[in-house]
């Protein structure tokens, strides 16, 4: 089984991308051939600016290696490194609807927040993310609930070039964690934890130190009473219940059956404890990592070499499907 899934360079990766994410791809490395990518076009389809996003496309690097993520075990790139991506972006255009594009939900948040110029790249944002995915032919995309969507149009553009041109991509099925899919803000547990949308005393960044973690937790919205228990009249003590349950892997019911009667102050002091201890190996080796650059060029490099290898291929069968470009 072949495992892909790239995750953005922009902002400063949080609890919510952890769980729902990283460590989905630290472990699908036990599982299969995984592929993973520092997908720093995608950054681009918004505004930025250059110099931080190099940095944190290091950051980034650094933070997944340092969570376990080993390119001696899996194939590790920046996407940028591989334009195969954005050919086979260019050739599935073909096959995507603009009706399908147009009903994406990331969509129209991210346009409804730009105060100037809507890109045309962050229109075709899925179709990139397909090729991305696509050209790997990978079996199985890790991803949080919040790219269901994009999922799903990546599987019927696939299934609709299939049924013009040959059976030449794999339809990928998603994987989405049973317990922390969608982590939510500790202040606004109504909406998920972001480090572009959310808020500051809400979002628990991966490489906080343990001090500003347990003010944090202990500080989270909770609901009105006192039992530890999950419900849709108990949104904040919910989302605490499901970050202890992804942090121990267990299920959310062992956690309320172990709290109950507890009352929220011991809970958090739990829930605290645990996050702390969850994240401190990442803490402890992000420095050392993120230092030094060259290293990380070097590891971009070699990963980018070993998935050209593989899209080039996969890039050759379907120019030659389409009639695109010489007989071969």
């Amino acid at each position: 089984m072949r495992i892909f899934s790239g995750i953005q360079p922009t902002g400063r990766k949080h609890l919510g991308n952890y769980i729902g994410a990283i460590a989905q791809w630290v472990a699908g490395q036990d599982r299969g051939d995984a592929i993973y990518c520092v997908v720093d076009l995608h950054a681009i389809t918004v505004p930025y600016e250059p110099a931080v996003l190099r940095e944190s496309v290091y950051d980034t690097a650094a933070t997944l290696i340092a969570a376990g993520l080993d390119p001696d075990r899996c194939i590790f790139f920046r996407q940028s490194d591989v334009r195969e991506h954005t050919e086979l972006t260019w050739l599935l255009t073909s096959v995507t609807a603009f009706g399908e594009l147009n009903r994406m939900t990331q969509f129209k948040e991210k346009s409804g927040a730009q105060r100037d110029l809507v890109s045309a790249g962050l229109f075709v944002y899925p179709v990139l993310q397909a090729a991305d995915v696509l050209a790997y032919r990978a079996n199985e995309v890790p991803v949080g609930e919040d790219q269901r969507q994009h999922l799903e149009l990546m599987r019927d553009a696939a299934e609709r070039f299939n049924a013009r041109y040959g059976e030449i991509l794999v339809v990928p099925e998603h994987r989405i964690p049973a317990v922390g899919a969608r982590i939510m803000d500790l202040q606004n547990p109504e909406n998920k934890m972001s480090t572009t949308g959310g808020t500051p005393q809400g979002t628990v960044l991966v490489l906080d130190d343990a001090d500003t973690i347990v003010k944090k937790i202990r500080s989270s919205v909770t609901d009105s009473g006192s039992e530890v228990r999950r419900g849709p009249d108990k949104p904040g003590i919910t989302n605490l219940i499901e970050i202890l349950a992804a942090v121990r892997g267990t299920e959310p019911k062992e956690i309320e059956r172990e709290f109950d009667g507890a009352g929220y102050g011991t809970f958090k002091a739990a829930v605290a404890e645990a996050v702390v201890d969850y994240l401190a190996p990442v803490r402890e080796r992000y420095p050392a990592l993120r230092a030094d650059e060259a290293a990380l060029e070097r590891t971009f490099a070699e990963g980018a070499e070993k998935a050209r290898a593989i899209a080039v291929d996969t890039l050759a069968d379907v120019r030659r499907a389409m009639g695109v470009g010489p007989v071969r």
